[in-house]
């Protein structure tokens, strides 16, 4: 291509760019959305309640409604992208409700004593005075109810623990519930308080011990615990469908596993490679045992985050890949992790700041080693611009300052998975220097495929949350206490959703398609990663369709076959 055809071509894809990124009139129906699903949950206390979740239904619903009547065509680009992220994310929330619901109405029986109770938490939220007379004596009846339950509980346990626990967050959200109307009256009226503390204080206890009782009143063929002391959740084979339709994936869990297990083999080839480049021949754990030993000592890690931090960006910008701006680069922080919190994040963080994950003096002396060769500097050299720039520090840096109603799109396939593509992109550029440098970065990638085997394997049943740390003791070469953290966080956590380890590496693999796709319509990879920032959270399928101007309709579904792109 001769200089003036692609400064021309240059100038049109930045008119393009300028154009399409417009803003889109369907800011204030988003954030409308949201406000209602916040109202709803502010006002609505008790979350375990046949009131809460036929109001949630009903919200869907009105919302269903209301975007059903958006006349689809006359949008912009912007604007039906807006509309399908909102329309999908109804739909979620919908169906993951429902999944709620149904467990709900399996237990729901175990708090018939609070029928009678129910309407002085609902009247309070308007101050209506309580027959406080009255009230005590219903609280008296209910307490006598909860007493004869525990006693007989164990007459009737529970199918599998899962229900158990629904169990027990009903009666939880109850008490819960009650005590902000109790102690809404408590002393403010005389009457109320006279008439109403004993029988209150008398139930409330009651139902703390009922709570604890019903969470382990199951069937003692139901296992919950396979001795790894770490409680998750599996979600299941149709759930697992569904929530990968909601991020736009068009694979199966089966055919995710099959990706990963092939990326995972190319990550064991170049380990070896590097291992043999080491001197130690085909033993890539021998070499990987040397790098975890090039760690720094205590008191140094923060010092060598910062050097590692500044090769990074030194080297993007030499090569010109993406904007950083002053500001992102002056701003981001750096903290210590809490020892407590180490125990499920056993490798540094980031976002606005830097939390890095070292020992304490407190801890043993092998976690003490555990943690310091987890987090050596050849290991961390694949995760600091993946934490910072131009990874989440930059990502939440931009998400502040574009489109940012769009946050709640948030997914990880397009937070993690941008981060995680510049761990590719970097590889590719050959970042990693010297073999330990490669182990290190190939340590993590390894890491990642591994995340998506077990995570899902777990969800469909096929491994216990031991089998995973073993997995990634012996398959990987985590630290037994990295490895358990990392499974912890896995499932045992709120941090991590069912899809969101898979997240990772898949939506790196995404990003990688896409690029290259951009690439060969003439973009540069700086107009590719500019862009990325400016559009905001979103699943990637529907980036795509956005920046490629591609065709979409008001029950667009998922279709765009990424794993293909991918060149090992």
């Amino acid at each position: 291509m001769n200089k003036t055809l692609k400064t021309s071509s240059f100038l049109i894809i930045s008119f393009l760019t300028m154009t399409i990124t417009a803003q889109s009139n369907l800011i204030d129906l988003i954030n409308s959305y949201s406000a209602d699903k916040r109202a709803i949950n502010t006002f609505y206390n008790n979350r375990e309640s046949e009131e809460y979740y036929q109001r949630s239904i009903d919200l869907y619903k009105e919302w269903d409604k209301k975007i059903d009547g958006i006349d689809f065509q006359k949008l912009t680009q912007q604007e039906k992208v807006d509309y399908l992220l909102l329309k999908n994310l109804i739909k979620k929330e919908s169906y993951f409700l429902d999944l709620d619901y149904k467990a709900f109405k399996e237990v729901a029986y175990i708090a018939d004593f609070t029928k009678d109770i129910l309407p002085f938490i609902v009247e309070r939220r308007r101050g209506k005075k309580p027959n406080a007379q009255v009230l005590a004596k219903t609280l008296t009846t209910a307490s006598n109810s909860v007493e004869k339950e525990i006693k007989n509980i164990s007459k009737n346990p529970f199918e599998n623990w899962l229900m158990a626990e629904k169990a027990s967050k009903v009666v939880e959200s109850f008490n819960n519930a009650l005590k902000e109307a109790y102690s809404f009256y408590f002393s403010y009226d005389p009457d109320f308080t006279w008439w109403v503390e004993k029988p209150y204080e008398k139930l409330s206890g009651q139902l703390q011990e009922y709570t604890k009782l019903l969470k382990d009143n199951y069937s003692k063929t139901s296992l919950k615990d396979d001795g790894s002391g770490i409680i998750g959740k599996p979600i299941g084979r149709d759930a697992l469908i569904e929530s990968l339709n909601f991020e736009f994936v068009p694979y199966t869990p089966e055919d995710m596993i099959k990706t990963a297990e092939k990326q995972f083999d190319w990550c064991k080839k170049e380990m070896i490679k590097a291992s043999q480049e080491l001197g130690y021949g085909n033993d890539w754990k021998a070499a990987l045992e040397h790098v975890k030993n090039t760690y720094v000592p205590a008191g140094e890690q923060p010092q060598a985050i910062t050097d590692l931090y500044k090769q990074s960006v030194d080297f993007i910008e030499a090569r010109d890949l993406i904007t950083l701006p002053e500001m992102a680069k002056e701003t981001w922080g750096m903290i210590m992790m809490t020892p407590e919190r180490q125990k499920v994040n056993p490798f540094f963080t980031g976002g606005w700041e830097i939390s890095i994950s070292y020992p304490t003096q407190d801890m043993s002396e092998d976690d003490k080693m555990m943690s310091m060769r987890g987090n050596n500097p050849n290991f961390s050299r694949a995760t600091v611009q993946h934490e910072l720039l131009p990874g989440h520090n930059l990502q939440f840096f931009m998400n502040a300052r574009n489109k940012s109603y769009r946050r709640v799109f948030d997914t990880p396939f397009w937070m993690e998975g941008w981060a995680l593509y510049w761990e590719i992109n970097l590889w590719n550029k050959e970042f990693p220097q010297t073999p330990e440098q490669k182990l290190g970065m190939l340590f993590w990638r390894i890491h990642r495929c591994a995340r998506i085997i077990f995570s899902l394997k777990f969800h469909l049943g096929e491994m216990t949350p031991q089998q995973c740390i073993d997995m990634l003791v012996n398959e990987v070469g985590h630290e037994y206490a990295n490895a358990e953290a990392e499974v912890r966080r896995s499932f045992a956590t709120s941090y991590t959703p069912p899809l969101y380890q898979m997240a990772y590496m898949t939506g790196g693999l995404q990003f990688y398609a896409l690029k290259n796709e951009m690439l060969a319509k003439g973009w540069t990879e700086k107009q590719f990663h500019d862009r990325v920032l400016k559009e905001n959270m979103m699943p990637i399928e529907l980036l795509r369709s956005l920046i490629q101007e591609l065709p979409l309709n008001k029950n667009y579904k998922t279709q765009w076959k990424f794993s293909t792109e991918f060149k090992y």
